[in-house]
């Protein structure tokens, strides 16, 4: 019997393989792989944007979060704190470190005063209220 497997254009397994091939057929033991950026989910409702925002490994003293209107941006450094006693010898070492940076833009400003930021079990939240727009003054023309 033949299994027949029907072509999908959108598979990614093809750009994998080609992106392999050509820009790194192999990795040196050593070498560090590239950062992975910080994924991120943005919600919205009418008072406020709710940032959830994947930065495993990381303590909370290393996260730094600046606001500018509605720029955002989040970095964070991990350490590679390596322990090696006498007569030990590391077999595999796949643990990354370095710094991470993260900044997107938002379609209103934020009040970064009233803002907050919780992490906890390698997620950082942020709760980011929307400023409130200054009501025009009308003015009288004498």
């Amino acid at each position: 019997m033949v299994n027949v497997t029907r072509f999908n254009p959108f598979d990614d397994s093809f750009d994998e393989l080609l992106r392999g091939f050509f820009v790194r057929p192999m990795a040196f033991e050593g070498t560090p792989q590239a950062a992975q950026p910080i994924r991120i989910d943005v919600r919205e409702d009418e008072h406020a944007y709710t940032v959830h925002a994947e930065i495993p490994g990381v303590k909370k003293e290393a996260i730094h979060v600046t606001i500018d209107n509605e720029q955002v941006a989040i970095s964070a450094e991990t350490r590679n704190q390596r322990e090696v006693k006498d007569g030990e010898r590391v077999l595999r070492a796949e643990r990354q470190y370095g710094k991470v940076y993260r900044a997107f833009t938002l379609a209103q400003a934020v009040d970064e005063e009233k803002s907050v930021a919780r992490y906890n079990d390698g997620v950082l939240e942020l709760t980011l209220p929307k400023k409130t727009a200054a009501a025009s003054k009308r003015l009288t023309i004498n």
